[in-house]
């Protein structure tokens, strides 16, 4: 007769815990790990004639964000929406959006845009990174005006290797450091996979005191291997100027 160890099927390797958490680079000699985010939402109408409505509106709701003037729409306008907990743009955000001034515009749905904040592993402060530096470029007093659009990388870029798509990344990451060094433009980076109804992967927002930078960011990009050979669709691209905007977090 056969024993119990001859005829009971192997054992199965045991999987890693599932770990979501958020990671960046070693403080006081440890790895940085955090599990929240910022979720990040932009909704465009038109039909606006009384944007002052609108930004009273806002400013009785408590929600954080800004009001953008479109340029290109002479009645657009555009609500940024920034919470930790994404219920908010159910529970708050949409009620409003329905009421009120709100309720008489038209949504623009091809610029609505959502996106979560998140690391690349080496970050050297994780929680002001997800949390809190997203809030003071978007609501920075001196950042009148902004350009917001998603874009999709090609299936190719996934199959380079960590240290290929890192030197990739690190072209775009030295052009964007010149022009906020030059205090020109700040970026806001957001995921989106799972989020974008165009199964976009990421929404950028670029942010700065006028708009001419902004456009010359974009334009700088565009040679870049990164932009020039991996990327499938950018835009539509939203671009506005801050007519209100929440208070901007304590430093």
């Amino acid at each position: 007769m056969s024993s119990m160890a001859e005829t009971s099927a192997p054992a199965q390797p045991q999987a890693a815990p599932l770990d979501l958490s958020e990671k960046g680079g070693a403080r006081d000699g440890q790895p940085q790990r955090l599990n929240r985010r910022l979720f990040v939402q932009l909704q465009a109408f038109t039909g606006c004639l009384q944007p002052q409505a609108l930004a009273q509106a806002l400013a009785g709701s408590g929600i954080a964000g800004a009001l953008y003037e479109d340029v290109n729409d002479p009645r657009g306008v555009a609500v940024l929406a920034m919470a930790e907990n994404p219920e908010v743009f159910v529970k708050q955000v949409r009620p409003l959006l329905n009421r009120g001034p709100f309720a008489a515009l038209t949504p623009k749905p091809e610029f609505a845009m959502l996106g979560r904040t998140y690391s690349l592993g080496y970050e050297p402060n994780l929680e002001d990174w997800l949390l809190r530096r997203p809030l003071r470029v978007a609501l920075d007093p001196g950042s009148d005006w902004a350009v917001w659009y998603p874009l999709r990388r090609t299936g190719a870029f996934a199959l380079l290797s960590h240290q290929e798509q890192g030197q990739i990344l690190k072209e775009h990451g030295i052009i964007g450091r010149q022009f906020g060094d030059a205090g020109l433009a700040q970026d806001i980076r957001l995921s989106c996979q799972g989020l974008d109804k165009n199964d976009n992967d990421f929404v950028i927002g670029l942010l700065g005191k006028d708009l001419f930078p902004l456009s010359a960011l974009v334009q700088t990009m565009r040679p870049t291997r990164q932009t020039s050979t991996y990327l499938q669709s950018m835009g539509p691209f939203f671009v506005g100027r801050v007519a209100w905007r929440s208070a901007a977090p304590a430093a």
